[in-house]
């Protein structure tokens, strides 16, 4: 019943931007806690960035001053705005919501960040 689609990932060079997207369907989007985890290959997933239905935003140290999490609730939609990115961004971008039967994921979106 919930799904969430990410899409904007690609190759990006060090410094470069991104934005990614997840459009959600079979929640309450307006009062959805949205968030976005990262994995890169053979370490765990991690929480980048969290935005609450009141607008409030949460952000890894890591990305802090960097990336930036917003909502378009008329679109049923979390971005992820990535600025000045690293190497060490590489990884797939999940977005996530809760439910009443636990974490609801996306399908992951590449980003690789490359010379």
């Amino acid at each position: 019943q919930v799904q969430l689609v990410e899409s904007g990932g690609g190759l990006v060079q060090p410094g470069g931007s991104l934005r990614l997207s997840c459009a959600a369907s079979g929640i309450i989007f307006s009062i959805a806690t949205m968030d976005w985890y990262r994995q890169a290959p053979g370490k765990d997933r991690e929480l980048v960035a969290r935005i609450f239905s009141g607008g409030s935003t949460d952000y890894d140290g890591s990305v802090k001053g960097r990336f930036t999490i917003s909502r378009d609730n008329a679109k049923n939609t979390v971005y992820l705005q990535m600025n000045s990115l690293k190497r060490e961004d590489t990884a797939v971008y999940y977005c996530r919501t809760g439910t009443v039967r636990g974490p609801a994921w996306g399908q992951g979106t590449q980003v690789t960040v490359s010379s």
